[in-house]
């Protein structure tokens, strides 16, 4: 098959994964223990698990929206072909 007929190129997927790594290390990040009936856990408000690992998250899928929107280097001219 011709190269130029997909719509990604090795970089595209490249970065695709490194977003859904970040991703899951927000994921990660959010982990922990939770407070049960009879005793109270402070550490499920952390810093951590209740700001960064969602800036975290975030940023992780922002990464893979611009992996997906990203055109391959050398279809920026060329029209699309049938």
């Amino acid at each position: 098959m011709d190269r130029q007929k997909f719509a990604f190129d090795k970089t595209n997927f490249i970065l695709l994964v490194a977003g859904m790594v970040i991703v899951i290390i927000g994921f990660l990040l959010m982990a922990g223990e939770g407070s049960s009936e009879t005793q109270f856990n402070p550490d499920i408000f952390s810093v951590r698990r209740v700001k960064v690992a969602p800036v975290v998250s975030l940023a992780g899928f922002v990464f893979m929206i611009y992996a997906v929107v990203r055109r391959p280097r050398g279809n920026e001219d060329k029209p699309l072909k049938n």
